[in-house]
């Protein structure tokens, strides 16, 4: 089959739809389950990009959660502790794989992104990964294969409309690649650049101590880079992504915004949140909903009298500007990856807000000075790539 007739385009006006491959090829996808649309077939390639490529330098399963063609979380499959396995709704899971560790890290990092997702797996999709991504709202899920059993606990989720994709992990693309634009074409070199640990290794700071974690961790950081809308910022902890910043116009506002997502991340882990009671039948998604807005400035929009004893069984203290910067604090040894450079030293003193330690982005700005003098005032060791990583 090298055609697929699509319900409509990114909007249900825009029709006729349908993916094709120009040269008569058969397509490397197939519908096992579902029928996926349009935004849902790209973010399943772009995912499978991703995890194919951090699967190949971590060496691990990798997993991604995509949302409108940017990611909302990407890790690889490394074990969970006690506290994350908490704020990601599955400590009270008995069995896990390195795989469905890498989801839980993928889809939990940021749940209220990651709402309605779709998936991406660098491994055939084994049963622990199916009976995590079976409980979540999501679209769909992409992988090279699917173990039976997995196949048919996803075959029965929303009612047999789950979109499931298999891609045939053989299958190389062109190495051009064309799309339209207002009736123009647009022809380009496909983006081959190889992240490794070797791309790290200009280190333009005083402190050029870069362990083989950070470098995995800037890796896990850049390779996300390259999959997501730009411009954009990437904050990466323990192998997982914990802040991802999408298709901002300024770099601050990208910083700001990644930064502000590694924060509530960190924060979901303080004990105040983790002591939180709720009311007994409330879902995960009001679970998470009432806790951003519990760690956020809006607080009273879910503490106020007449409110709260809708979510929790007692009412929970307030969560203090000062409490929560000392707990923000003890976060550190955070990965900071840019897709291009930083023009100015604000980024730097944002992201040391959140515990970043290690940076690297291109280089090349004129205040290349200013950003360098930046860390070395924070201890930070940065490393300049030389290579941008827009994605449009």
């Amino acid at each position: 089959m090298n055609e697929m007739q699509l319900k409509y385009g990114c909007n249900p006006n825009q029709k006729p739809s349908r993916i094709f491959m120009e040269d008569g090829s058969d397509l490397p996808i197939q519908v096992l389950c579902g029928r996926p649309g349009y935004i849902n077939l790209l973010d399943a390639l772009n995912g499978w990009q991703l995890v194919s490529e951090l699967k190949a330098v971590s060496g691990l399963p990798a997993a991604t959660s995509f949302k409108h063609v940017s990611p909302a979380g990407a890790a690889i499959g490394l074990p969970l502790t006690d506290t994350l396995k908490k704020i990601y709704w599955v400590d009270d899971v008995k069995t896990f794989s390195p795989l469905s560790c890498a989801y839980a890290r993928a889809r939990g990092a940021d749940r209220m992104s990651s709402f309605g997702d779709f998936i991406a797996l660098s491994d055939i999709c084994d049963v622990p990964t199916a009976r995590l991504s079976r409980r979540e709202v999501s679209d769909g899920v992409i992988a090279p294969g699917y173990e039976p059993k997995a196949l048919e606990m996803l075959q029965k989720k929303k009612g047999g409309n789950y979109c499931v994709l298999q891609i045939d992990p053989a299958y190389r693309p062109a190495p051009l690649e064309r799309k339209q634009v207002y009736g123009i074409t647009f022809e380009q070199g496909r983006n081959e650049l190889k992240i490794d640990e070797n791309f790290f290794s200009q280190i333009v700071t005083q402190n050029k101590n870069l362990p083989d974690s950070a470098k995995t961790d800037l890796a896990i950081a850049m390779i996300t880079l390259k999959y997501t809308q730009s411009n954009s910022v990437c904050y990466v902890k323990d192998g997982q992504a914990i802040g991802i910043g999408a298709g901002q116009q300024s770099r601050i506002h990208c910083t700001r915004l990644a930064g502000s997502k590694a924060d509530n991340w960190w924060l979901r882990q303080a004990p105040q949140v983790l002591n939180l009671q709720f009311v007994d039948g409330i879902g995960r998604a009001d679970r998470d909903n009432a806790i951003d807005l519990y760690i956020g400035d809006e607080y009273m929009d879910i503490l106020a009298d007449g409110v709260w004893e809708t979510t929790f069984k007692e009412k929970p203290p307030v969560f203090t500007r000062e409490e929560k910067r000392a707990w923000l604090d003890q976060l550190t040894d955070v990965a900071l990856g840019s897709d291009a450079f930083f023009p100015f030293g604000d980024n730097i003193e944002r992201a040391f807000k959140s515990g970043v330690k290690y940076v690297a982005e291109p280089g090349g700005s004129v205040r290349d000075d200013n950003v360098i003098a930046a860390c070395d005032k924070h201890d930070m060791v940065m490393a300049f790539t030389g290579l941008r990583l827009f994605h449009h």
